[in-house]
């Protein structure tokens, strides 16, 4: 009788790539959810993919930051918007744009359920 091969459990992100740099809370899951869907491997993609990270923990700083100090801020000039609400809107512009140049933004639109009826089909 022929002895069953040792078989191991492998994690699902085994192989996975790693971010070349550490990451925080939100950049990591921004990274983990990006790979597992589209394992970006080339140098370029995967350091794109790390700046668009990193961003992302930028923006939610900021925005945590926003949310301490409230949207306005008092100034000897007056009422006024929080700087770090500028910056994080661009911290988000940047990601948006990154994201689309990396092509993870682009689905192809897949139709839903059998093909449309057809003119001329006799079934």
């Amino acid at each position: 009788m022929a002895k069953k091969p040792d078989l191991t459990v492998v994690k699902d992100d085994a192989n996975t790539i790693k971010p070349p740099r550490k990451l925080g809370k939100h950049g990591t899951i921004l990274w983990n959810a990006i790979q597992h869907e589209y394992s970006i491997t080339d140098r370029g993609g995967v350091e794109v993919l790390a700046q668009i990270c990193a961003m992302a923990d930028r923006a939610e700083a900021l925005a945590e930051c926003v949310a301490r100090d409230g949207e306005t801020i008092r100034t000897k000039t007056g009422i006024r918007a929080h700087p770090a609400l500028r910056e994080e809107l661009g911290a988000r512009a940047f990601i948006c744009r990154a994201l689309e140049r990396l092509g993870v933004t682009v689905e192809p639109v897949k139709p839903v359920g059998r093909p449309p009826f057809s003119v001329g089909w006799t079934g």
